[in-house]
């Protein structure tokens, strides 16, 4: 048998909020993919060379929803790992709480097939990776009091 190399990856992405008639919502983005079916999960993405985590968040929101966004806060940090060509990778997701500051969902690129506005209250049924639906509950409890 032979063994795994180790590798490491770093993403970046944000939790984007924003009110409608008083009610928190977030985006998130559903994708297609071979050997996991459908999944709903939150922006994120590559850094490229030289960029910030900063940058590389605010970049690949725009790019995933077609929504340009200022980051808000800080959020946490997600850390798994997965195997991919014969290497297991340890990946360190940095997040953000962000808001729109415009754009369209329309205009978001191919990475998602669709991207949607929803409640806090929905993220936790639709939201496909456990990592996530406790990094929206973190986003959740520092929303503003009446807002919760």
């Amino acid at each position: 048998m032979a063994r795994l190399r180790n590798g490491t990856a770093t993403s970046a992405g944000g939790i984007v909020v924003r009110f409608a008639d008083s009610i928190p919502q977030l985006v998130l983005g559903r994708h297609k993919r071979e050997n996991e079916g459908e999944t709903w999960t939150l922006p994120k993405g590559t850094p490229e060379p030289g960029e910030t985590t900063e940058e590389t968040a605010l970049r690949e929101v725009r790019e995933e929803t077609g929504l340009t966004v200022r980051i808000v806060s800080p959020l946490d940090d997600i850390e798994y790992a997965f195997v991919r060509n014969g290497t297991r990778i340890h990946k360190t997701v940095h997040y953000f709480i962000m808001e729109p500051t415009g754009g369209r969902l329309e205009d978001h690129d191919r990475e998602f097939e669709e991207v949607r506005w929803i409640s806090f209250g929905e993220a936790p049924a639709m939201l496909s990776f456990e990592t996530e639906r406790a990094l929206v509950g973190l986003a959740a409890a520092r929303l503003p009091e009446g807002a919760r």
